[in-house]
This record gives structure tokens, C-alpha cells and sequence, in this order.
């Protein structure tokens, strides 16, 4: 039996991909806010990581997909790339990334735009690089948006996911399950005024498929030399994949 989808708003009859961009509208004020106290920051950290990962690539042009506020695509300024573009379908989490770039004045590095992760208007072979940070989870269709990620970069191009995973060790995956299913939703419930988005997004990252699932669902999709780092005891990690030549 399939696995019901996870959405956001479980009485509605709008599809995920809907619900999902209504629920980051609501929250966009806070995102930021309490990103930083449900990873005690360190999710600044493993933006960062991404970052360093991709430097020694010297890629030029860099594709940040479900870029939300923009802390991504911002820290992937430290490539030295000439050319940034940050998509998302939330215009309020983009309203929120735009105000930032113009105020670390990077609005020449760095582009913010309406875009959709699974219908990506740039052509095939754009970009030498392409990023997805806690974004790809929230996926209607998840092998589509991953395509989509694969048909835009250039041959031999790298993809860089940034995503949650659960921690299999004792006993720090009780801690994690306890505290994303409880502290994290109270937490996000609080300060939101929504007490279903973080529902959400616990349930979405307890249920997303981690580690060697999620490297056979890139290879599916036509990636090579996948390989996941664990970071922080496994509560997240990073991906990294390339196009073939």
C-alpha cells in the first residue's frame, strides 16, 4: 500500500504543492527566527558547509532551488560564482530573501525569482551548480523535481542537498525523535501562529527517505558519485552528486 502524502493542511483538498506555498507564506515572517532556535543555529553552519563544498568546484553560474529567505544562496556567495539565482514558489519568503540581498548590497551576485523546483525556467545545461537546502522534502513530486535539477546543470555539474535525517544512534536518536516531534512543532506553534506547519514539517522529515534511500533515489535520477555526510550526530545531512560527463 503507498504511503499517504504528508501535507501541511490535511482538511484541504488543494494539492501538497498548494498547501505547501500557503504554509510558507504564513510563516515567512518567522522562518528565520525559528530556524535558529530549533537547530541552535547550527543550521547557519550547515549552510555554510554546502558553501565550502562547492568552492573547490569554482563553479560560476549556481542554481539554489526552494531558496526560501535567501541564507543559502547568500552563503553560496563565498564561491565566488558570478551568477546566483534563488527559486522558490513562496512570493512572501522571497520578498523576505530579496530585502537581504539588497541590504548586504549583492543584488549583483545574487537573483530572487518565482520559480517552480519542478518546472525550472532556465534551459538545459545552465548552471554548473545547483543547491537545495531543506527544500526537497516539501516536493509534490519528488523524481520530477530531482529531473528537473539534473536537466538544468551542465555535464559534470554538481547537486548539493542540504536535507534532515534521523540520527540511528542511542540515545541520540531518542533524543531527536522527542524533540522534533514535541519541542520542535511547540516551538514552531508558538512563535508562527501556526500550529500546523511545524506538524508538518516534523512529520515530513521523520517520514523522508535519508541516507543510501535517498543516494538511490539521485541515482535513479541519473546522478553519479552520490554520496551522504552525516553532520551534527546525523540530524541532518548533505548530499552530493554530480551529472555525467
Amino acid at each position: 500500500m503507498a504511503k499517504k502524502e504528508i501535507v501541511p493542511y490535511i482538511w484541504k483538498k488543494t494539492n501538497k504543492k498548494i498547501q505547501v506555498k500557503n504554509m510558507f507564506d504564513r510563516i515567512s515572517s518567522y522562518y528565520d527566527l525559528i530556524n535558529r532556535m530549533i537547530s541552535w543555529r547550527l543550521d547557519i553552519f550547515w549552510r555554510k558547509k554546502v558553501a565550502s563544498i562547492l568552492t573547490p568546484e569554482k563553479p560560476k553560474k549556481i542554481l539554489d532551488i526552494a531558496t526560501g529567505t535567501g541564507d543559502l544562496a547568500i552563503a553560496l556567495v563565498k564561491t565566488n560564482a558570478n551568477e546566483i539565482v534563488g527559486i522558490d514558489i513562496s512570493d512572501k519568503m522571497l520578498e523576505i530573501g530579496l530585502k537581504k540581498v539588497k541590504n548586504r548590497k549583492l543584488s549583483d551576485k545574487i537573483v530572487m525569482e518565482f520559480g517552480d523546483s519542478e518546472n525550472i525556467n532556465y534551459p538545459d545545461n545552465y548552471f554548473d551548480a545547483a543547491t537545495i537546502a531543506f527544500g526537497v522534502r516539501n516536493f509534490e513530486d519528488l523524481d520530477k523535481g530531482l529531473s528537473e535539477a539534473h536537466r538544468v546543470l551542465h555535464r559534470g555539474g554538481n547537486l548539493v542537498v542540504l536535507e534532515t535525517s534521523v540520527p540511528q544512534k542511542f540515545p541520540i536518536r531518542e533524543f531527536y525523535n522527542f524533540y522534533s516531534h514535541k519541542i520542535m512543532p511547540l516551538i514552531g506553534s508558538l512563535f508562527s501562529h501556526d500550529k500546523f506547519a511545524y506538524r508538518y514539517l516534523s512529520a515530513s522529515a521523520a517520514e523522508f527517505p535519508f541516507g543510501s534511500s535517498f543516494n538511490n533515489i539521485l541515482m535513479k535520477n541519473g546522478f553519479i558519485n552520490v554520496k551522504n555526510l552525516p553532520q551534527t550526530f546525523g540530524v541532518v545531512s548533505i548530499y552530493c552528486a554530480k551529472k555525467p560527463y
